[in-house]
């Protein structure tokens, strides 16, 4: 398994291949706890040794499932990352007989709201209680969580609020994880961050990635973490039907990734491992994090990840029009 120090100032390491803890939260759909626990296991198994969460994902389940999954090891031995933003209170009276959480995507009874929160006391109690549902005692990488309409605040409270926690040695490195690259590139150039976690940007459908965000990271010796390689499924399965970007993908999208799909079949190769490949041949990304739900699910991503994909095959989808010469879509 690959492994890379984040940025130039950092000394905390990742793995190529990243497990993503949003699945073990019940996204969607319910988890057990003994299927979210072998899911850590067979990702610990496949040599991953960077995990990643956050309070929002099953209203802190996932949290407290990784953590339960990850104390038995050597600390030292992984990475653990979390994100801040969205503070998490009880709902008064709440229970387990309560409402579910669907309408924010997990399957968790509603015992608790979140409230945006990037103020610098915010930052700091959510970290701090990050750590409790953990039962941790640090937390290598602290992602702000889609900041996307909280700017001002992030970039003037959040963010030093952050920095100096780096300070003080609580987290290891920091940064901020979204959905867009606009302000993931405004990070870069106004801030210290080590990290900045892009989802769904840097794929073989999206590569808006390339314009700015992984140039800007490239130049100025920091890191990216690439989610969403995937694009919510059409890069999986490409069919009809099939999601981009949990929509159902439009047919010039679905067009484009059954045409991706028949090149990397001539090579013997199934196109999510294309797809997991990609963003690793950029300098500047450090980890792809990949979501996973069960064991199986963990050993398919491992074994893509281990697959050998010839040049000839980027050559092809090149010549193709699928991919232009700098991995732009054509």
């Amino acid at each position: 398994m690959r492994h890379t120090t984040l940025g130039t100032g950092s000394t905390v390491p990742v793995t190529g291949l990243s497990f993503g803890a949003a699945g073990i939260g019940n996204l969607y759909t319910p988890v057990g706890p003994g299927q979210a626990r072998e899911a850590v296991d067979a990702a610990w198994d496949a040599g991953i040794r960077y995990f990643d969460t956050a309070p929002h994902y099953g209203l802190g389940l996932s949290e407290r499932r990784l953590g339960a999954a990850l104390r038995e090891r050597p600390r030292n031995a992984y990475t653990l990352s979390t994100k801040a933003g969205r503070l998490l209170e009880p709902v008064p009276g709440a229970g387990t007989a309560e409402p579910d959480d669907l309408a924010h995507g997990f399957a968790v009874p509603a015992t608790h709201r979140r409230v945006w929160d990037f103020g610098a006391d915010g930052v700091r109690r959510s970290v701090e209680e990050s750590l409790t549902r953990l039962g941790l005692d640090r937390i290598d990488i602290v992602y702000l969580h889609d900041p996307d309409d909280h700017a001002e605040e992030a970039f003037t409270q959040a963010y030093p609020a952050l920095e100096r926690l780096r300070a003080e040695g609580t987290v290891g490195a920091i940064g901020a994880g979204m959905n867009q690259t606009a302000m993931l590139t405004r990070f870069l150039r106004e801030t210290d961050t080590d990290v900045v976690l892009c989802a769904g940007r840097f794929t073989l459908l999206d590569q808006s990635a390339l314009t700015e965000l992984l140039p800007e990271a490239a130049a100025r010796g920091r890191s990216v973490v690439v989610g969403g390689v995937f694009n919510s499924g059409l890069l999986a399965d490409p069919r009809p039907g099939a999601t981009y970007d949990y929509a159902t993908a439009p047919p010039a999208l679905l067009d484009r990734a059954l045409r991706m799909d028949a090149v990397t079949r001539r090579y013997g190769v199934p196109l999510r491992a294309a797809a997991l490949h990609y963003p690793l041949r950029h300098p500047a990304v450090a980890s792809v994090l990949v979501g996973a739900r069960s064991a199986a699910e963990v050993r398919d991503a491992a074994a893509l990840a281990d697959l050998p994909l010839p040049d000839d095959l980027w050559a092809e989808l090149r010549a193709e029009g699928l991919l232009t010469e700098n991995g732009a879509t054509a």
